[in-house]
């Protein structure tokens, strides 16, 4: 989990109250944050992923004086319209192609304030933005820059500007090889003909993101009094609340927020947008969940003291809170603003006797198996999109898709080999042989179950290096095979991910239970892959049952 620092100094003035040293260690404990210490003027604090608004000065003090009751209720933060505009070029679009944008006015940076924005930054890159690939973030001074704003991708040679800490000017591919920035994020822009950069009016480079800023243009320092903020990626949503958690910390030093007009090719939006998201509150829900009995009047005082505006039933969300997705995290915050300590323990009525699952033990034998022939287990989300399921894997197959969803994830993965295919295009910049495996869930459109969904956990194995081949994956097969006591034949099958005649289904008791393979040159081709690929998959409940009948 991530540790920030924080000035306790700054921290007491923002939440504009100061506490006695043992209750401020317990109220920051109680806050669902881990306090490590609390030394001289520093406050070292580890904030659960899922709190990304709390990686600051200002995030975590507006939490507290929230917590402790000095501020309660949700934060109001004026927007005043800029009337500058920053246009996104359909070029990017294939490339990194969102960005939120927002001017800041009337700072005054010093060097302790200049260490809580790069802190802030790179807090949320490693964390809510995944080490930038999910999301990279700009801050620019405002001086040098003349509006409109440009983002857009072009040729990597005819990008020329001088990076960050750099000695002289260098092209976006040279940035790659000679800046340390380049040599440790490069990886997010391997294998693109064009790669994604800011420019001002004038055609200066403001960024090459998410590697570095300019030199000239990306250097804040105690002079600057303005700044433009820029959040560019996947996720149009995920960089609205990056945008938002930047701009509100930046209020709360004492800035205005001026919003800017981003021009689309296909649409128009305005960032950043801080009216709250809007949740209808279920209170026999919540109190069933936590055993209580509260009244209305009383989960609005929680809620208010988590932060929340509350308004005839419907809970006010702050734009800055990225984790309120299902009313059990409202439960969680009443829970945290009641007070952990202050629930009493009940001895259930029923006695139990634990046991671990058979399924779950048999899951670990199959890796404990797998380990041992020197497979790496990697572990990956269930959602991918309906182009990685079938276009890429040159299959046509019904999938189950997402309802509502927003960006690239919006499929259930009907099996787990795009997955591993995903990580092999993904980790090209780390050496070969890669051969992993994961056992994991798979989803199928079943009328006949409740949901309409049947869920099963399978296993998939690949194996990636120059020298591999279909004799390679067929031991894996084998040995995971005598180890579970079985015995199983390959028979010769058509399947359009793998070679013909490399390919066949995998037979335990005259049922197929998974196919193995050499995936095909056309499919290491839509990934991106120089190397081949052999892979073998497995209903592994339907094996449990031939081990245990």
């Amino acid at each position: 989990m991530p540790t920030i620092t924080l000035n306790k100094k700054v921290f007491e003035k923002l939440v504009g109250k100061k506490l006695p040293l043992e209750e401020l260690k317990d109220r920051i404990s109680m806050l669902g944050t881990d306090l490590e210490k609390i030394e001289d003027n520093e406050i070292v604090v580890e904030v659960f992923p899922n709190r990304p608004d709390l990686l600051s000065e200002q995030g975590f003090a507006r939490a507290f004086a929230s917590f402790i009751g000095e501020k309660t209720g949700l934060r109001d933060y004026a927007v005043k319209r800029s009337g500058d505009k920053v246009i996104v070029d359909s070029s990017v679009d294939n490339i990194r192609p969102f960005t939120a944008c927002a001017i800041v006015k009337k700072l005054k940076f010093d060097e302790e304030t200049i260490r809580e924005v790069i802190q802030i930054q790179e807090k949320l890159h490693v964390t809510f933005g995944r080490n930038r690939k999910k999301l990279a973030i700009g801050i620019y001074p405002m001086e040098k820059i003349k509006f409109p704003i440009t983002y857009s991708a072009e040729d990597p040679n005819k990008i020329k500007f001088k990076p960050l800490e750099a000695n002289r000017e260098m092209t976006g591919l040279q940035v790659l090889g000679h800046h340390k920035a380049g040599r440790e994020y490069g990886y997010l822009l391997e294998n693109l003909d064009k790669f994604p950069v800011f420019r001002d009016a004038t055609g200066e480079v403001l960024s090459m993101p998410p590697i570095i800023n300019s030199d000239l243009m990306g250097k804040v320092t105690e002079e600057t009094k303005e700044v433009f903020i820029e959040c560019s990626g996947f996720d149009f949503e995920a960089l609205n609340k990056c945008l938002n958690m930047i701009v509100t910390a930046l209020a709360e030093m004492g800035g205005e927020i001026y919003s800017l007009d981003l021009e689309y090719p296909q649409k128009n939006f305005v960032t950043p947008n801080l009216f709250p998201d809007k949740m209808k509150f279920n209170l026999s829900y919540a109190n069933q969940r936590l055993g209580l009995d509260l009244t209305e009047k009383e989960a609005k005082e929680l809620l208010e003291k988590m932060g929340y505006g509350y308004d005839q039933g419907t809970v006010l969300v702050p734009s800055y809170r990225a984790d309120i997705l299902h009313q059990i995290d409202l439960v969680e915050d009443i829970a945290i603003a009641y007070g952990y300590e202050n629930f009493e323990e009940i001895i259930p009525e029923v006695a139990t006797i634990g046991a671990e699952d058979k399924l779950e033990k048999f899951f670990r034998k199959v890796r404990d198996i797998l380990v041992g022939l020197k497979l790496l287990e990697v572990k990956n989300y269930h959602l991918l999109n309906e182009i990685e399921l079938n276009a890429q894997m040159l299959l046509d197959e019904e999938i189950v898709g997402l309802k509502s969803s927003t960006g690239d994830y919006n499929h259930l993965r009907n099996y787990v080999l795009p997955s591993l295919m995903k990580n092999l295009n993904e980790n090209q910049h780390n050496e070969f042989p890669q051969n992993i495996f994961e056992i994991g869930r798979t989803f199928v459109s079943d009328k006949g179950e409740e949901t309409g969904v049947k869920e099963k956990e399978h296993l998939s194995v690949v194996l990636c290096h120059d020298q591999v081949d279909f004799t390679e994956i067929k031991q894996i097969l084998d040995v995971l095979m005598k180890s579970l006591g079985l015995e199983c034949s390959v028979k010769e099958s058509k399947h359009n991910s793998f070679i013909p005649g490399r390919v066949g289904d995998i037979m335990v008791g005259g049922k197929k239970i998974g196919v193995v393979g050499e995936l095909s040159p056309e499919v290491l081709t839509n990934w991106d892959l120089m190397v081949p690929v052999v892979s073998l998959e497995l209903n592994l409940e339907d094996l449990f049952e031939k081990v245990f009948p």
